[in-house]
């Protein structure tokens, strides 16, 4: 890990704030297809599936690209990286104004994908200007970016009536432009690239760089990002079809209840951060997967009717979450979800220090393929079964899986620091308990 004492509060403030804007800037780029999708849809005549294909094609590139990128940022650094991503995605936006095919539209939404790679850029890039106690509430605040979503929402549909479809792509691409340009001017080059530099030491190798990957711990990591983030993307949009088909709800009603639901997600993220730095970020996770599984299992449950044999004959009654629970619990489970993501990444730097590019991608891209996938498992499980709350009864046991998993593998951690609780059965009655643990997934006695 490089030295940090020479680096000026400013600086900091400045590293977050330049990555958090250009990640807003991103995250509105890389959702723009909910709102010109339609439109591209009409005018090029699709069909669902070549529908289907285009609007999921950013997300499928969006999640693999961090890997890639990742790697990059740790050897060429975030300032050089995040740059080239930005302007090459905005080439990319621009295309989408231009092409006539639907091949080449292909090509144009795998190069907006990119913009989703941006996160991990940002979060290799801005880790390095935070000690890890203050890791986590600047990762935190740096992933409110996902607003950028909101954004899009919210203002692309005026742009949408007033200018159509592709000159809104163009003004998309232009301020992605801009803010490349001014991220490369106002930012300064990442600490660990300078001191690299000032050392001589050529950049870090691919396979070097990969070398963590083999460690299960890190695929430990993935499968917690793929609920919090990857099972965050997949009901936000698949919400406003659950609340229509399970609550006969209208369309424009469904669609608040599912923002109501998405923007915890974004809000609070820095303040799992801030819990992740004051009690840690296993707390953080265990909180997170308790309450999910609480929320989870309700929200599974489907309407059912019962019949009772009583004492004078059948007695009938029909047992449902109520419209107004449901909601109630999809916003608890978005906030959690908030402060599992922000708890994910706080443990990528402290574990692996430097590492986080490439094992930050990787979990990063876990995730993103989480919001790929699980869209598509809901509606298959939706035509095998039938019912409408098969999804959560899924996300229940992946968030099962992951509390389990997690759960065995601190109690081994902390086994091999304290041998002696392998020989002790009795533990209430030992006078002189071993000091627990931290309260984080501290990293291992060996560095990175």
């Amino acid at each position: 890990m490089h030295d940090l004492t020479g680096i000026s509060r400013s600086d900091r403030y400045r590293a977050l704030g330049l990555s958090t804007f250009s990640f807003t800037v991103c995250f509105a780029v890389w959702t723009i297809f909910s709102i010109i999708g339609v439109k591209i849809k009409q005018d090029l005549g699709l069909s669902e599936t070549e529908f289907g294909v285009l609007v999921a094609t950013p997300v499928l590139t969006g999640s693999i690209s961090r890997i890639f990128l990742g790697v990059w940022t740790e050897q060429y650094g975030g300032r050089m990286v995040f740059t080239l991503q930005m302007l090459a995605t905005a080439v990319a936006c621009w295309l989408l104004s231009e092409v006539q095919t639907y091949e080449v539209f292909l090509v144009a939404a795998l190069g907006v994908g990119l913009a989703g790679g941006s996160f991990i850029v940002g979060v290799a890039y801005t880790s390095q200007w935070f000690e890890k106690e203050r890791q986590g509430t600047a990762l935190g605040i740096f992933g409110v970016g996902n607003v950028g979503a909101a954004v899009t929402n919210f203002g692309a549909p005026f742009l949408l009536l007033a200018f159509g479809w592709e000159q809104t792509a163009q003004i998309y691409a232009v301020l992605l432009a801009l803010t490349a340009v001014a991220f490369f001017l106002l930012a300064k080059p990442d600490p660990s690239e300078v001191a690299r530099k000032r050392e001589g030491r050529k950049p870090v190798s691919t396979g070097e760089q990969l070398e963590p990957l083999k460690n299960l711990q890190v695929w430990r990591f993935a499968t917690y990002y793929f609920f919090v983030f990857g099972g965050f993307v997949a009901l936000a949009s698949y919400l406003p079809r659950f609340y229509v088909g399970a609550y006969d709800l209208p369309l424009a009603t469904a669609g608040m209840l599912a923002a109501a639901y998405s923007m915890p997600g974004s809000i609070f993220r820095a303040l799992g951060g801030w819990m992740s730095d004051k009690w840690g970020a296993r707390f953080v996770m265990y909180l997170t997967f308790v309450v999910s599984l609480a929320c989870l299992f309700v929200m599974s449950y489907p309407r059912t009717q019962y019949i009772v044999q009583g004492i004078d004959g059948p007695v009938e009654f029909t047992f449902g979450v109520s419209l107004t629970a449901f909601v109630i619990l999809s916003v608890l489970l978005g906030f959690v979800m908030s402060l599992g993501k922000a708890a994910v990444y706080k443990h990528i730097p402290v574990y692996y220090p430097n590492h986080v590019g490439s094992v930050g991608g990787l979990v990063g891209m876990i995730g993103g393929l989480g919001g790929f996938v699980l869209p598509i498992t809901f509606g298959i499980l939706n035509d095998w079964f039938g019912v409408w709350t098969s999804s959560f009864m899924l996300l229940f046991v992946i968030v099962l899986v992951s509390t389990v998993w997690m759960h065995v593998a601190i109690r081994l951690m902390e086994r091999r620091r304290h041998p002696a609780l392998v020989e002790e059965r009795y533990l209430s009655d030992v006078p002189d308990m071993p000091q627990p643990p931290p309260a984080d997934d501290s990293p291992p006695a060996r560095s990175g």
